[in-house]
């Protein structure tokens, strides 16, 4: 698949579906995700091809920059990602380098956004399924949410809701990494980068 200039972007938040994870913090991929489904006034709807929910609209100013993009949220299951993300992307005809994933980092601290292109998944279940799928040379907005406090295991902290703490600079963050988003499928990486890298 070749980089079509006119090939859409698949922005992907990763998560897991279900009431019981909605305010994880590894569900900050979906928030951001369905912020900017607001933005575009769509809503999500089961995928045909795969086990997903998506949205199709445009992003962008209008002109040159308005760009197509599909919003997907995996219904899989966090560690089974890849297989939802491959099928949308191979649906929809998007170049691996136009898949962005939206997710959690544990390697950054809470409320930093860093935005990159390929590379390793850092213990990441999600990354790792998609990575094994489609090889690595996707996009990434990395959120952070820091490492967890004390002896508590990793799978604990990403699964637990944010702490009252958190949740006072919770939506300025999820805006924030929207914004990125918007940046990066308008403008391209450099200047995402250099707009949003904290």
């Amino acid at each position: 698949m070749t980089d079509d200039a006119n090939a859409p972007w698949l922005i992907v938040g990763l998560g897991n579906p279900g009431p019981e994870y909605a305010a994880n913090r590894h569900n900050i991929g979906f928030m951001v995700v369905d912020l900017l489904a607001e933005r575009i006034r769509g809503s999500f709807k089961r995928a045909q091809k795969a086990q997903a929910q998506v949205v199709e609209g445009r992003m962008g100013p209008p002109g040159p920059e308005n760009r197509r993009v599909i919003l997907a949220k995996p219904m899989s299951y966090m560690n089974l990602s890849g297989g939802p993300v491959t099928a949308l992307r191979d649906f929809y005809k998007v170049p691996t380098a136009r898949v962005v994933a939206v997710h959690d980092e544990l390697d950054i601290d809470y409320g930093v956004l860093r935005l990159k292109l390929g590379g390793g998944d850092n213990g990441h279940n999600g990354l790792k399924s998609m990575t094994k799928a489609m090889g690595a040379e996707y996009h990434r907005v990395r959120c952070g949410i820091g490492r967890p406090p004390g002896r508590m295991q990793v799978a604990d902290f990403v699964l637990k809701d944010f702490s009252s703490t958190e949740r006072k600079d919770l939506d300025w963050f999820v805006d924030r990494a929207a914004d990125s988003v918007e940046c990066l499928v308008a403008e391209g990486l450099e200047r995402a980068q250099s707009a949003y890298n904290s």
